[in-house]
């Protein structure tokens, strides 16, 4: 029985040097895999860094098109509210036209054509002593 318990105290010996070592970690790392570590350590960086920069170029530009979207509502806005002005102004001028259009044709018709039609419809008016003296007669 000395070799077995001998045999069991060895083996209970490396399995706790091994569980030891692999709790606390191992300290040592070969060369080509450390330096793969830091490259992608340092290419974590790169990436994380490169993504906050486009993050802040998203929110920039999301701000900006924020700010231009309002810009074109208000935009939009104006360029109704002119339409209508301008449609009122329209409908103004056409009924200021006509008004013009009336008086124009009323004056150039009234006293040209009073004066025509006078003279073409009425006879020259007599004169009162021309009654008088035909009365005398």
């Amino acid at each position: 029985m000395g070799v077995r318990q001998g045999c069991w105290g060895l083996g209970t010996g490396f399995l706790l040097c091994l569980a030891a070592s692999g709790l606390s970690g191992c300290d040592y790392w070969p060369p080509a895999l450390q330096a793969q570590i830091e490259q992608l350590r340092s290419d974590a960086q790169l990436a994380a860094a490169e993504r906050a920069k486009a993050e802040g170029q998203l929110r920039e530009a999301v701000k900006q098109r924020d700010e231009l979207q309002a810009r074109v509502d208000e935009l939009t806005r104006l360029n109704r509210d002119l339409a209508a002005r301008a449609t009122t102004l329209q409908q103004s001028l056409t009924a200021e036209q006509e008004k013009s259009a009336k008086l124009t044709k009323s004056w150039s018709k009234g006293p040209a054509a009073k004066g025509k039609a006078g003279k073409s419809a009425k006879p020259t008016p007599k004169r009162p002593a021309a009654k008088g003296s035909l009365q005398r007669l």
